[in-house]
């Protein structure tokens, strides 16, 4: 088990419910039932599941454990029960099986500011759904993590350029516009409404969302583009929200009755202002499982690098 990604996810859960300034809670019981499933819906049996758990009040010595951990495996009917007594705040889990992109969620075991017997019984009683996605075919593809786009001009459609990681000229590096962003202001300090469209016919966009059983998973999107429902362009007044995901179709190419001859494909994590992108460069294959280890994007900066599918 990824004991790194464990502590982190943990960390982030206590984090979050305040734990760290020192608020002592009673000792309960609780019990996680983690139920599995694949794409289909139908249950996996195997899976490797980790139930961490904090460990309260922490180690007077940091270097003893300040974490507890139960292992198991999912049963036939893809269900794996944790159970434990504690004043833990919060669980990190992660299921993992070979063949299968590894995933994570959090739980709180208390609701903030909600203390009473009724609300600690059902938050420490959770049962959990998770999807584990199978690993398909992970492809080279260009990949860039964009953490805050900075516009060179306000009130003017800009391009930039996938395949290059950049703006066009004479903006930036970039040759071919594959989008246009514009970021529309009355004045510096004004609300914005940051906009997204492109160059050509039949080109688009589509916002997609992950289900909470999905939103740990290491690959988030489908493992194929959609094949229609683009939009030529899209919009945000909002100056983040990182749970917009997207996909586009780009250079597309139409017959003489607009049906789609080819086009080329890939995705969005992320928001307008700071995502990272997928680009599959080859034409009508909707394939968007990304390999990290194969970037086709060169000489990115540590912070502009994609880890994930």
């Amino acid at each position: 088990m990824k004991n790194a990604l464990t502590l982190l996810c943990l960390t982030l859960v206590v984090l979050t419910n305040g734990c760290a300034f020192g608020q002592t809670l009673p000792t309960y019981k609780w019990t996680a039932t983690i139920k599995v499933v694949v794409e289909d819906g139908n249950p996996i049996a195997g899976a490797n599941v980790a139930v961490s758990y904090t460990i309260l009040p922490p180690p007077s010595d940091p270097n003893d454990r300040r974490y507890g951990e139960i292992k198991g495996a999912t049963d036939t009917n893809g269900v794996f029960i944790a159970s434990h007594t504690d004043s833990s705040w919060g669980l990190a889990i992660i299921v993992e099986k070979s063949g299968y992109y590894t995933t994570h969620i959090g739980h709180d075991l208390y609701q903030p500011g909600q203390f009473d017997d009724k609300t600690v019984t059902a938050s420490r009683n959770p049962t959990i759904a998770l999807v584990l996605k199978k690993i398909g075919k992970p492809i080279p593809m260009y990949a860039k993590r964009n953490n805050q786009m900075i516009f060179p001009e306000y009130n003017k459609a800009i391009g930039y350029d996938l395949m290059v990681g950049d703006w066009v000229g004479p903006y930036g590096k970039g040759i071919n516009a594959d989008l246009f962003f514009t970021e529309k202001h009355t004045d510096p300090q004004s609300d914005y409404i940051l906009s997204m469209s492109f160059p050509k016919p039949g080109d688009g966009i589509q916002e997609f969302t992950v289900p909470d059983a999905e939103k740990g998973s290491g690959l988030r999107s489908s493992h194929e583009a959609p094949v229609d429902g683009y939009q030529p362009e899209v919009s945000q007044t909002e100056m983040t929200n990182p749970n917009r995901n997207f996909y586009f179709r780009v250079r597309t190419k139409l017959d003489e009755n607009g049906n789609v001859v080819s086009a080329r494909y890939g995705k969005i994590y992320g928001d307008l202002a700071q995502f990272t992108y997928y680009f599959n460069p080859t034409p009508n294959d909707r394939n968007i499982e990304f390999d990290p280890k194969q970037n086709l994007l060169g000489g990115l900066k540590s912070l502009e690098q994609v880890s994930q599918p």
